[in-house]
């Protein structure tokens, strides 16, 4: 069963894997109004931009959080 969960906005799927996360709560310090862990789903990624999410992602200190892009490839 796998238990990682994804949140896409535009480009970019945020991918989050429980088992991993040591609840520092460097995401909800960083982008409050992205991480809520009261709130279903927690992660809402509409309210930052990509450039936030990714650079918030990169600091996670557990690496339960992470990305991946989509490349458009009608450009």
């Amino acid at each position: 069963m796998n238990s990682i969960k994804e949140y896409k906005k535009d480009s970019v799927t945020i991918l989050w894997n429980p088992k991993k996360c040591i609840h520092a709560g460097v995401c909800v310090k960083t982008l409050p109004g992205v991480y809520d862990p009261k709130a279903k789903p927690w992660i809402t990624p509409e309210n930052a931009s990509v450039e936030a999410l990714k650079s918030q992602i990169d600091a996670c200190p557990s690496g339960a959080l992470s990305y991946k892009e989509t490349v458009d490839e009608n450009q």
